[in-house]
């Protein structure tokens, strides 16, 4: 048996960062992964899906280039090229943190892990590992839909269709969350016909509405279907998806040659002992935790997707820091996870932070939004991407933020602009007043801002 101050199980973005983390704070630290370092996020997730988004569009870049003065001809893609490149990108980066762990002094074992007890992890290669402290980072899994057909050959969750091939001609997707619109965005830019299929009565629910009626508008302008409101039944033979209207039963169908599942994830938490050692879980699976990542038995720790707070990989991270912060005696704070953005990298591609504007008033507090296009932003213009718009939603009576969503080019990156801010407890009349750079996408943050107060110089005057 080897004996460790800390063992963190699972090696995606909160185990290898924690273990790393541990290890600095001066912890003796092994990190058990039964696959590949980097967890989903590395090599099933994030990373991989925006590397195809990046080859498509550069694919449609060189295939629109004639309002920027270039006509490229004989423009094509190789579709085993883009998925090995996306390979390579996720190996490098794999690769890249195991040099970390090594460097930073932690021990990684290959191997699949079971908690015998509160301080005993046993692995599937016949060593036990002791510990004083236990960390649970297993992830999360493709959610398996119980419906007819959806074992059929050509029906794939995220990890089967991040390993295909080959290109399809129609793919269907059913779920209209962060990852369906994802892939959704991907083969619309490679001209593959994109049907989406989603329960509820619009795409990315969780988003604020101008978000995804922006969103609907974009997708529907690219080709794709958009069949809203509807309850797949059943999926048989030549890959023909029959589905119900929630409202009234009315049925339909789609047909493709390739059907995707992207009906969220779950946890990955059977069948690893949690149960043994008497942690507690909900009934969906997610393990109980406190603010600072704290199971009901003392010395576990439970952090990412598992306790299902924000299935986000920078969730993950953050959790994890906190928690080897937390071990090691130093302070620490819980996260507000109203100050974490969400991404979704669809084109234009879409952030937000906080709540919605319906969120926010129904708090009962005097909501004010403030909303710029970026047709009025110089850079966007420039750069031939000035569709969008940026949203504040804030609190009128104190000038806080409370909510801030953007789509545009470089959404995603804006977006850590406003948490700082929010991080800080600032305003908007704080964000108005910082000179942003020109020309940049970023002044969309200072316009906004000013619209909130009535006072941007570059939109329209406000209807009284």
């Amino acid at each position: 048996m080897q004996k460790f101050d800390a063992v963190v199980v699972g090696g995606g973005p909160g185990g290898y960062e924690c273990a790393i983390r541990l290890s600095q704070n001066g912890l003796k630290t092994a990190l058990v992964e039964e696959a590949e370092l980097g967890g989903t996020c590395l090599n099933r997730g994030c990373i991989p899906t925006k590397t195809l988004l990046h080859s498509a569009d550069v694919y449609y870049e060189a295939t629109h280039g004639d309002a920027f003065g270039v006509t490229a001809g004989n423009v094509a893609f190789d579709y085993a090229k883009i998925i090995e490149r996306k390979n390579a990108v996720s190996r490098q980066l794999s690769n890249g943190i195991g040099f970390l762990e090594k460097n930073h002094g932690v021990t990684v074992f290959k191997a699949h892990a079971t908690l015998a007890d509160r301080r005993t992890v046993k692995l599937d290669n016949g060593e036990t590992l002791a510990c004083d402290h236990l960390i649970v980072a297993t992830g999360s899994n493709p959610a398996h839909i119980p419906i007819p057909g959806v074992d059929l050959p050509g029906v794939v969750d995220s990890t089967g269709l991040l390993n295909m091939t080959t290109c399809p001609k129609h793919i269907i997707i059913v779920g209209g969350g962060v990852i369906g619109i994802e892939f959704a965005t991907f083969y619309y830019r490679l001209g593959v016909k994109v049907t989406v299929a989603e329960m509820l009565d619009r795409v990315l629910g969780p988003l604020d509405k101008d978000i995804t009626d922006f969103v609907e508008t974009e997708l529907k302008a690219n080709g794709v279907e958009l069949v809203l409101g509807v309850k797949v039944e059943s999926i048989e033979e030549g890959l023909k998806v029959h589905y119900a209207s929630v409202k009234d039963g009315t049925k339909g169908t789609a047909e493709g040659d390739v059907v995707l599942m992207a009906g969220g994830r779950i946890p990955n938490t059977k069948d690893i002992g949690l149960d043994t050692i008497g942690v507690k879980m909900d009934r969906k699976g997610f393990v109980e935790i406190d603010g600072l990542c704290r199971t009901n038995v003392p010395g576990v720790y439970a952090i990412g997707d598992i306790n299902g707070k924000m299935q986000l990989a920078h969730v993950a991270s953050a959790q994890g820091v906190l928690v080897a912060n937390h071990i090691a005696g130093k302070p620490c704070k819980q996260l507000n996870l109203n100050r974490i953005p969400s991404c979704v990298y669809c084109n234009p591609e879409t952030a937000m932070v906080g709540l919605t504007e319906e969120q926010a008033r129904a708090t009962g507090r005097d909501v004010g939004a403030g909303l710029f296009n970026l047709s009025g932003n110089g850079k966007a213009l420039t750069m031939g991407e000035n569709k969008g718009l940026v949203k504040f939603v804030f609190d009128k009576t104190t000038d806080e933020i409370l909510g801030f969503h953007v789509i545009g080019p470089r959404a995603t990156d804006l977006a850590a602009e406003v948490a700082a801010v929010m991080e800080c407890e600032g305003t908007i009349s704080e964000i108005g007043s910082t000179v942003h750079p020109h020309p940049t996408v970023s002044e969309v943050v200072m316009e906004a801002a000013h619209v909130c107060h009535d006072c941007c110089v570059n939109a329209p005057k406000a209807r009284k």
